[in-house]
């Protein structure tokens, strides 16, 4: 038989969990949004520019998170023009243009400081 009691109660991590829960993590997206959306135009390779100039973000929030997400509205005959720079794509000829990765790089170092901000509001309380 296996018997396991305790001591003492939750109240600090109840306390410190219903605090996490209120930070407005949307203050925090809000503020790189905008910088992620300059990362991405200018790491975006440049033909015509349009597909640089063509980022935007938006932020979700539902009861349990919030989503950031990066778009790009460059889409000619139906096919976003981002996934194939960064995929690459058949030519009409028969030819193939290599992908370029370029999104993860201009966005990892986003999502890092999205991290550390959000853990130092974390850690404030």
């Amino acid at each position: 038989m296996i018997i396991i009691s305790h001591k003492g109660n939750l109240d600090k991590t109840t306390n410190f969990l219903n605090k996490a829960k209120n930070i407005n993590y949307r203050y925090i997206l809000e503020r790189y949004g905008q910088e992620g959306v300059n990362a991405l135009s200018s790491a975006t390779p440049i033909d015509s520019g349009l597909t640089s100039q063509s980022w935007s973000y938006t932020i979700k929030q539902n009861k349990t998170n919030y989503t950031i997400s990066w778009c790009n509205s460059n889409v000619v005959d139906g096919v976003p023009i981002v996934v194939l720079i960064q995929y690459g794509h058949a030519t009409k000829n028969g030819g193939y243009v290599s992908g370029r990765d370029f999104i993860n790089p201009a966005i990892k170092p986003i999502f890092d400081k999205i991290a550390e901000e959000a853990w130092k509001e974390i850690t404030k309380l």
